[in-house]
């Protein structure tokens, strides 16, 4: 259902079936298609209020028709994810689309999301289906193993899956090394086997030199 026109495009072939994307993403449709604004970001009650807690209130759109509907949002790369009845865990403003087959919620992430100024909360997106995510240039999808735990830029950090263990390490930054002030405090290491999906270019965050 989900392909790629291009790297920039999410192109949805949809055969009466729905697609939950970023409100505002829809840049073309073919068809005939019934639009529904969802807020929240998660499914449910919870998904709202934890997101209104932390302030980082999501709006989603719901597509459900025959035809094909394109994405895309501020010429982002764009880059999809097939689950298998697993768990992605992805920034919120990087998530594009998900397909009927996955649900969406929030889990908490503690000290991560406090340095970048998310909240506290993670959107994750889990079940068998595709989701789109997007990247500021190509992202890189890079490997953990038991043998080689990953230490990740928070600002640079997209999404991550598989069975890892996650944790936060503060002290020299990457931008020290390079005679540069402002960089971020906090490392984001991960361990165990997964895979983590990381950007060329990094977010703004708050966190400084604390």
């Amino acid at each position: 259902m989900f392909r790629l026109q291009g790297s920039k495009v999410l192109a949805v072939d949809m055969t009466g079936d729905a697609v939950k994307a970023k409100n505002g993403s829809m840049v073309a449709y073919d068809g005939q298609m019934q639009f529904k604004k969802l807020s929240g970001g998660g499914e449910g009650i919870r998904g709202m209020v934890t997101r209104r807690i932390t302030g980082e209130q999501m709006t989603v759109m719901e597509v459900q028709g025959h035809g094909t509907c394109w994405f895309a949002d501020r010429a982002s790369e764009i880059n999809l994810v097939s689950l298998q009845g697993d768990k992605l865990y992805v920034e919120s403003s990087n998530l594009l689309a998900t397909d009927a087959g996955l649900r969406t919620g929030t889990q908490f992430t503690g000290l991560r999301g406090a340095t970048q100024g998310n909240g506290l909360f993670t959107t994750t997106v889990e079940g068998h289906g595709q989701a789109a995510i997007m990247s500021d240039g190509p992202a890189v999808v890079l490997r953990v193993s038991r043998q080689y735990p990953l230490t990740v830029d928070p600002g640079a950090y997209i999404a991550h899956q598989g069975n890892l263990n996650q944790s936060f390490q503060s002290g020299v930054t990457f931008r020290t090394f390079m005679g540069e002030g402002g960089g971020e405090a906090f490392q984001i290491r991960f361990e165990g086997d997964g895979l983590v999906y990381v950007q060329p270019s990094e977010r703004n965050t708050i966190a400084g030199d604390v």
